[in-house]
């Protein structure tokens, strides 16, 4: 009988081995390349670099979808809850939102001539962004609810589209929606071929996300959770229409993600993943259920490749959710050390 020795996933006889003439090899070695790279395309988290915190997702991902495992979960109770903005996709120098709505101020001024005096309308045409933000939540409440109200959801949708299909980044020079992060596409996708249910859970208007996060991300609109303003049933001429309303519903932001995700999803999440103090209350609720939880924060570490900010960021501020993970047992994801590409290739 002849001895085999193992090559990759092949097994090659010794005697076979030594005395095969060259030509003869050439198919072997095509089987072996063709292992690596099958190998090499099984990897889940590519643009994850190993150590601790990709250790520590793997892990937990495989003992809850292990049914011989003891901290095994049926599929219906895999709930993953995502923050957006500075966890999907950067936010940096101010959230892209906010920049979509300074945008519409200056293409709606000619109809609107009185703004040229009324701040902070005023500022905003003047290029002061500075002083148009400096009434803090009040200003930004006015510029949004002149930007997003007054129109129908189909007519909103339209502009969003309009928006992210043209603009740029100030900075980058990128699309809006070419700044999301490859690592957390791939951490999505990772999650779903395990068994989970996506979803996002973002400060950020739920309308403004839903038109195109199921392209980016492959979470479907149904599975968004956001800020919203009031909205009533119209018929105009005839047609049935859903009419955006110059006043808020909800802020899904701190302490409002819980109650948002208990009235959008109703099921408490076993992973909540965030990347800033507004979301220290998702992953300190997510993580207080029974059975095993997994909270993690992005930490914005790359002032070379994305930026670097945290516990004095004006956008995105990271400190209670610093000081408080260790004893939690939430997972930092420290974005210079942790991932090995920031964007998607293009």
């Amino acid at each position: 009988m002849e001895r085999f020795t193992r090559m990759s996933n092949n097994m090659v006889p010794i005697t076979s081995r030594l005395s095969t003439p060259a030509w003869l090899m050439i198919p072997m070695l095509v089987c072996l390349v063709a292992s690596t790279t099958v190998n090499a395309a099984a990897d889940p988290l590519p643009s994850w670099n190993a150590g601790q915190t990709r250790t520590v997702i793997t892990e937990f991902v495989e003992s809850v979808a292990d049914e011989k495992s003891p901290s095994y979960l049926p599929p219906n109770e895999r709930i993953a809850v995502f923050d957006n903005d500075g966890t999907l996709w950067s936010e940096q120098p101010m959230y892209f939102q906010l920049i979509f709505a300074l945008e519409r101020i200056r293409e709606l001024a000619p109809a609107n001539p009185q703004w040229k005096t009324q701040e902070p309308f005023a500022s905003v045409l003047k290029g002061d962004i500075s002083g148009a933000l400096a009434g803090g939540e009040a200003a930004i409440l006015k510029l949004v609810m002149a930007t997003h109200a007054d129109m129908t959801t189909d007519e909103f949708e339209q502009e969003v589209s309009k928006f992210l299909e043209t603009a740029k980044h100030p900075a980058t020079g990128k699309k809006y929606t070419e700044m999301v992060y490859q690592p957390m596409l791939e951490l999505l996708d990772y999650l779903r071929s395990n068994g989970f249910k996506t979803f996002i859970v973002s400060g950020g208007g739920i309308e403004f996300m839903r038109p195109w996060v199921e392209q980016a991300y492959g979470i479907p609109p149904e599975q968004v959770v956001g800020s919203s303003i009031l909205t009533k049933y119209e018929v105009r001429d005839g047609v049935p229409v859903l009419v955006r309303l110059p006043e808020i519903n909800f802020i899904d932001d701190k302490a409002g993600k819980p109650v948002g995700i208990n009235q959008h999803i109703g099921r408490r999440p076993v992973i909540a993943v965030g990347n800033s103090d507004g979301d220290f209350q998702m992953l300190e609720w997510s993580t207080a259920g029974d059975g095993p939880r997994l909270g993690m924060l992005i930490h914005h570490t790359d002032g070379e490749r994305e930026w670097a900010y945290d516990r004095k960021s004006h956008i995105g501020k990271l400190a209670r959710g610093l000081d408080e993970s260790e004893a939690r047992g939430w997972a930092i994801v420290d974005m210079k050390e942790d991932w090995k590409v920031i964007f998607p290739p293009q």
